[in-house]
C-alpha cells in the first residue's frame, strides 16, 4: 500500500507541476501582449507628466534626468541610466517608484498600483517608443580623450613627469609632442605616433603596468582616440554656469529652511522668579524642559563623587587620596571651581581630549589595508600635535584652520627655517592622511583605490566637523537630505589640489612613478640629531665589521692560498681578487672565475672555523651586536606625513553611480548648495602672492569657521556635550541632517554654540560652563519620579552613570598599581605578540605609557582594550560603542599583566603605609575608588585576610631539623614566608577593587 501511495503522490506532484507550467506559459504570453500594447507616447508619458515632470521635465531636470523623451530617459541622470530595456529589477525610474522613493511624498501622491504595473510592463516589452528620436552620434572632444589619457598615461606623461618630454594631458600638449615629435598628426591621423605606439603594444609598458598600478588601454578607447584624432581633435565645448533653476531643482528654498541648516539663533535664557538650583543658563535651559514633566533638578553630589566624576572627564586618570582629601576639607566656597581651573591647566588634559579628536581623524600609525600594514613612522607628530593644541585650548577656529589647510596658512617653502608654527601648521594636516591607504601597493593603487582614499577623507571631514553624512552622494543624491551627486565632487574638487587620482602619491614605498607624500620640513635640530644618530649607529656597526672583515680576508686568503698551486700561475692573482670581492661588486670576469672554479673557491665558515676554532664564536657575537645596532637605525629621513596643495589640479568630473569609467560633467569646488545663502560665499583666491598653491582648502576651511556657519560650532558643542553627558543634545552625532536626532534642547544648543564662538572658540570655555553648572553636578541616583517620566534621561534629569572608555581603564590600572609612565610625546610604545597570540603593549623599565602613546595599529590591538571596545579605524569613529561582552570580565580576571598589576599596586600600598593591615585595607580603598571602606566592609575583608593567610600558611612545607647553626637564617625564611603571604593576601584585594563596578563606572 505505501508503494501505491508513493506513486500516485509523484504522479500528482507531477500533472501539477505541468498544469503550472501551462498557466505559467498563458500568463507569459498575456503578459507579452500587453507589453507589446504598451508605448511611451500613449501609456507612459501621461503618467510621468502628471507625476514626475516637476522634477525631471524639459524645464527642470532635477539630477541631470529629463524624462520628456526618448533622448533625454536615454542620457539617463547624475546617477547613471534609469531605465534597462526587459529587464525592470535592473532599472533605476523602476526601482525607485516600486520603493515608493520617488515621487517624494511631499511634492504628489505616488504611483498607482496600475500605473506601476504599466511602466513594469513597458520595460519589460522593451521599452518602446512609437515614434522613436534620431539621437545624432555624440562628438568625441579634448574632454573624453584626456580622461583616457589621465587613467592610461598620465603616471609618465603628466605636468611633472614627462618622458621623453611628452605630456599627454591636453591636445596642444600632444601637438606640441615631445622628444620624438608631436603624438597626434590631424593631417594624417592613422600615422599619430600615439596611436603607433599602442597598436604596437610598446605603450602603456607591459613591463611596468604593475608598478604604475595601470591597466592595459582597451580597444574601445583607442578607437575613441583614434575617431578623436581623424575628426580634427575638437576641443572640448566652453562650459556654461549652471541655471539657477536646475540649483532650485535640486535644492529648494524649503529645504534650506531645515533647523541645522540655519545660523544659530540667540535665544533668551528661561527665568525662573525663585530657582536657587540655577547657576548659569545652562540650568535655566534644562530646567524649563524638566518642569514640563513635572521634573527639576536632582540634588548635588557630594565632593567625593564630584572630583572622581571630574578629574576622569578633564585628565582621564582617577584623582588621588590626597587630591580627594584636600578637596573635601577645602573651605573655599570656590574650591569646586578652582578644581576644574586646575584640572583644564593638566598636562594630562590634552592627553584625555585629544584622544577624542584622534577617534574623529581615524589616528593609525599604519596604513592598514593589506595584510603588511606598513607603520607610519612619523604620525605621532600629528597625535602630539591634537594634544598640545588641547594643551593650549587652542581657539577651535585656528585648530580647523590648521588641520584643512595649514599648508596654505603660510609659504614654507620659501621660509629661511621651520619655524614652530610652520611645522605645527603642516603636522596639523595629517587630519586629512589619517584614512586606511593601501596605495603603498602596486596592485591596491589602482584608481579606484586611490578614490576610496579620497572619499574616506571626505567622510572623515564632513562627519567630523560638519555633522553630516555626504558618502552616499558619492553615488546619487542623498535620499533624505538636500546634498546633490555634485556637491559630493565639488568637495572632492576642494581637496583635489592635494587628493589628485591623476596625480597620486605614495603614502610609503615610493617609487620612480609615484613619490612619497611627506615633507621634510622639520626642526633643523631635530635632522641634526637624527644624522648624528645614524652616524654614531653606522660607525659602531663599522667598528665591528671592520675587525671581523680583516681577519675573514685572512682567512679566505690562508684557505685559497693551499688550493691555488693547482691552477695555472698567471690566473693565480684574478683568482684572489675574485674570491675576496663581496659578491654585489664583482665584475663578469670575476663573475665568470667564480663559476668556474666554483668547487675551488668554495670556502664557507667551517673551512675557515677549521683554520681558526674562535672564528666563530667572533662571528656570532659580531652578527648578534650589528643585528640589533641596525634594527636601531631609522633609515626613513625625518618627514611630516602632511597634506599639501600641488597646484595644477586635474578637473573634476561626477562620476554616474560613483564610476570612475563613467564620469558625467565637470564641476568647480564648491560648498554643499544647502548651506551657501547662510554664509559668506566660498571664494578661492591665492593664498599669497605668486603663490603656486590653489588655495581651495583654505578657502573651504575659512567658510567653515566663519561665525555664522550654522554647523561648525554646533557640531563641535554638541560634541564635547556628549562626553559630558553620555549623550549629545543631538544625539546623532555626524547627522545633523533629516534622518538624523532632533536636539532635546535646541534653544541650548543654539546659545552654547554663539557662547562657544563669543568665548573665542575656546573649548575650555565650554568646559566650564558645562562643568560649573548643577546640571552637571547633580546626584546619578534614580528616583521612581525619574523611572516613571524620563527614563532614558534624555531631559537630564540627572547625572549618567557612565563606564570608563578602553584607555582610561587601563591607563587607571596602571596608575593605581605604579606603574604609569608619565613621559608625554615622541614615538609610539611598541606592541608585540605573546606566545598566547594575545597581543599587548611593552613596557619599558620606567613602566607603561598611557594609552594614547601605545602603536595604534590596523593588524594589531592591545587586548584589553580592544576587549573594552577601542575603535577599528574605518575611516574614522564618530562615536564609540559600549558594549558589555563575557571577555572583558574574564580578561579582568584571569589576564596574567592584570594580576601583576595588581601585585604591583600591594607593593606600592606597602611602600606607603607599612604593613599594618588595617591602613592597607584602606590606602587600597582610596586609590582604587577615592574613598575609605565603610565599618562592614573593612571587617569583611579583614576575616578574609585572615583566611586566606591562615590558609596558605598552612600549606607551607615543614622547615627540616635544625641546629643552633643555622636558627637565624630558618627564622629569615619563615619571616620572608611571612611577608610574601601578606603581599599575596593584599594582592588579592588589590585584583578584587580592579574588577569592582565601582572601579570601572564613574557616577
Amino acid at each position: 500500500m505505501r508503494r501505491v501511495f508513493l506513486y500516485l503522490l509523484v504522479a500528482f506532484c507531477q500533472l501539477w507541476s505541468t498544469a503550472r507550467a501551462v498557466d505559467g506559459a498563458e500568463e507569459t504570453k498575456e503578459n507579452k501582449a500587453n507589453s507589446e500594447y504598451y508605448v511611451f507616447e500613449r501609456d507612459i508619458l501621461p503618467i510621468l507628466q502628471h507625476k514626475c515632470f516637476t522634477c525631471h521635465g524639459e524645464k527642470v531636470q532635477k539630477a541631470e534626468l529629463n524624462l520628456s523623451s526618448q533622448s533625454g530617459i536615454a542620457r539617463g541622470s547624475s546617477s547613471g541610466p534609469v531605465i534597462v530595456a526587459g529587464k525592470p529589477e535592473e532599472s533605476l525610474l523602476f526601482e525607485v517608484i516600486h520603493d515608493e522613493l520617488m515621487p517624494p511624498a511631499d511634492s504628489t501622491e505616488p504611483l498607482t498600483p496600475e500605473e506601476t504595473g504599466r511602466l513594469q510592463e513597458w520595460i519589460v516589452g522593451g521599452a518602446r517608443f512609437s515614434q522613436p528620436d534620431v539621437v545624432a552620434e555624440p562628438v568625441i572632444t579634448e574632454r573624453q580623450v584626456s580622461q583616457i589619457m589621465l587613467l592610461r598615461c598620465a603616471v609618465c606623461h603628466n605636468g611633472r613627469v614627462k618622458e621623453g618630454g611628452l605630456d599627454l594631458r591636453s591636445r596642444q600638449s600632444m601637438l606640441s609632442g615631445g622628444k620624438s615629435g608631436p603624438a597626434i598628426n590631424l593631417k594624417r591621423p592613422s600615422e599619430s605616433l600615439i596611436l603607433k605606439k599602442i597598436h604596437a603594444g610598446e605603450m602603456p609598458p607591459l613591463r611596468r603596468l604593475a608598478s604604475a598600478s595601470v591597466k592595459v588601454i582597451e580597444t574601445a578607447e583607442v578607437e575613441t582616440v583614434a575617431k578623436w584624432i581623424a575628426a580634427g581633435a575638437p576641443l572640448a565645448a566652453n562650459r556654461t554656469e549652471r541655471d539657477p533653476a536646475e540649483i532650485e531643482s535640486e535644492v529648494t528654498d524649503e529645504d534650506k529652511q531645515f533647523w541645522s541648516f540655519k545660523s544659530p539663533v540667540a535665544h533668551d535664557v528661561p527665568r525662573f522668579e525663585s530657582e536657587h538650583r540655577i547657576r548659569n543658563p545652562i540650568d535655566a535651559f534644562v530646567l524649563e524642559k524638566l518642569k514640563g514633566v513635572g521634573l527639576t533638578l536632582s540634588p548635588d553630589s557630594d565632593r567625593r563623587t564630584l572630583i572622581r566624576r571630574a578629574t576622569f572627564d578633564l585628565i582621564g586618570l582617577p584623582p588621588t587620596p590626597e587630591d580627594v582629601e584636600r578637596f573635601i576639607k577645602d573651605p573655599d566656597p570656590a574650591a569646586y571651581e578652582k578644581l576644574i581651573d586646575r584640572l583644564l591647566e593638566s598636562r594630562h588634559y590634552g592627553e584625555r581630549w585629544g584622544r577624542y579628536w584622534l577617534d574623529l581623524a581615524g589616528y593609525s600609525d599604519s596604513d592598514g589595508v593589506n595584510a603588511e600594514d606598513p607603520i607610519r613612522h612619523f604620525a605621532y607628530r600629528y597625535r602630539d600635535y591634537v594634544i598640545r593644541s588641547f594643551n593650549n585650548d587652542k581657539p577651535y577656529d585656528r585648530f580647523l584652520l590648521e588641520q584643512i589647510a595649514g599648508d596654505e596658512l603660510v609659504d614654507y617653502e620659501n621660509a629661511p627655517d621651520v619655524t614652530e608654527e610652520i611645522y605645527d601648521n603642516l603636522v596639523a594636516t595629517g587630519f586629512l592622511r589619517m584614512a586606511p591607504d593601501g596605495t603603498y601597493n602596486g596592485l591596491t593603487n589602482f584608481v579606484p583605490d586611490r578614490l576610496d582614499v579620497i572619499a574616506s577623507e571626505i567622510d572623515v571631514l564632513t562627519s567630523s566637523v560638519m555633522g553630516l553624512t555626504v558618502k552616499c552622494a558619492r553615488c546619487h543624491s542623498h535620499k533624505f537630505d538636500p546634498i546633490p551627486h555634485r556637491d559630493y565632487y565639488s568637495l572632492a574638487a576642494i581637496l583635489k589640489g592635494a587628493l589628485d587620482e591623476n596625480d597620486w602619491l605614495r603614502p610609503s614605498k615610493a617609487n620612480q612613478d609615484f613619490p612619497l607624500r611627506g615633507l621634510t620640513y622639520v626642526p633643523s635640530e631635530e635632522k641634526a640629531a637624527w644624522e648624528a644618530e645614524q652616524k654614531r649607529l653606522k660607525g659602531m656597526i663599522e667598528a665591528i665589521q671592520t675587525p671581523l672583515e680583516a681577519r675573514q680576508r685572512e682567512l679566505v686568503t690562508a684557505q685559497l692560498e693551499k688550493h691555488l698551486p693547482q691552477l695555472p700561475e698567471i690566473l693565480h692573482e684574478d683568482l684572489r681578487a675574485a674570491a675576496l670581492a663581496p659578491r654585489d661588486k664583482r665584475n663578469e670576469v670575476q663573475k665568470y672565475l667564480v663559476t668556474k672554479f666554483e668547487k675551488l673557491l668554495k670556502i664557507d665558515m667551517d673551512s675557515l672555523e677549521e683554520l681558526d676554532p674562535a672564528f666563530k664564536e667572533l662571528a656570532r657575537d659580531s652578527f648578534k651586536q650589528i643585528k640589533r645596532l641596525k634594527s636601531e637605525l631609522n633609515p626613513n629621513e625625518p618627514f611630516i606625513h602632511a597634506l599639501w596643495d600641488r597646484g595644477q589640479p586635474t578637473p573634476t568630473y561626477i562620476l554616474r553611480r560613483g564610476n570612475y569609467l563613467s564620469p558625467g560633467k565637470e564641476v568647480d569646488p564648491g560648498v554643499p548648495t544647502v548651506l551657501a545663502d547662510a554664509v559668506a560665499p566660498y571664494s578661492v583666491i591665492p593664498p599669497w602672492e605668486d603663490s603656486r598653491k590653489t588655495g581651495r582648502r583654505l578657502a573651504f576651511a575659512r567658510w567653515l569657521v566663519d561665525p555664522r556657519h550654522p554647523l561648525t560650532a554646533r557640531v563641535m558643542t554638541n560634541r564635547i556635550w556628549k562626553h559630558h553627558f553620555q549623550h549629545g543634545i543631538v544625539k546623532s552625532l555626524d547627522n545633523f541632517g533629516r534622518a538624523g536626532q532632533v536636539p532635546t534642547h535646541p534653544e541650548l544648543l543654539d546659545w552654547l554654540s554663539i557662547q562657544f564662538v563669543e568665548r573665542g572658540w575656546s573649548i575650555k570655555a565650554i568646559h566650564r560652563l558645562i562643568m560649573t553648572s548643577s546640571t552637571y553636578r547633580q546626584s546619578s541616583e534614580i528616583t521612581e519620579e525619574h523611572a516613571n517620566r524620563d527614563l532614558d534621561n534624555r531631559l537630564l534629569s540627572r547625572y549618567p552613570l557612565r563606564r570608563l572608555e578602553a584607555e582610561v581603564l587601563r591607563d587607571s590600572l596602571l596608575f593605581v598599581s605604579g606603574k604609569l609612565d608619565p613621559t608625554q610625546f615622541g614615538p609610539a610604545e611598541r606592541v608585540e605578540r605573546r606566545d598566547d597570540g594575545l597581543v599587548t603593549s611593552v613596557g619599558s623599565e620606567k613602566g607603561w605609557r598611557r594609552s594614547i602613546y601605545v602603536l595604534q595599529r590596523r593588524s594589531q590591538s592591545s587586548t584589553i582594550l580592544e576587549d573594552f571596545d577601542l575603535p577599528q579605524m574605518a575611516p574614522n569613529c564618530v562615536e564609540r560603542t559600549v558594549a558589555t561582552v563575557a571577555p572583558q570580565a574574564l580578561h579582568l580576571l584571569n589576564n596574567k599583566m592584570v594580576h601583576d598589576w595588581s601585585r604591583a599596586m600591594a607593593a606600592r600600598i606597602i611602600q606607603d603605609v607599612g604593613t599594618d593591615r588595617t591602613s592597607q585595607i584602606q590606602r587600597a580603598f582610596a586609590l582604587a575608588v577615592g574613598r575609605q571602606p565603610d565599618a562592614a566592609e573593612l571587617e569583611l575583608v579583614t576575616q578574609s585576610f585572615d583566611e586566606l593567610f591562615a590558609n596558605w600558611h598552612a600549606t607551607l612545607p615543614e622547615p627540616p631539623a635544625s641546629s643552633a647553626g643555622n636558627s637565624v637564617s630558618l627564622e629569615q625564611a619563615a619571616h620572608e614566608s611571612t611577608a610574601e603571604l601578606s603581599v599575596q593576601t593584599l594582592t588579592n584585594l588589590c585584583h578584587a577593587l580592579m574588577n569592582s563596578a565601582e572601579f570601572m563606572y564613574v557616577d
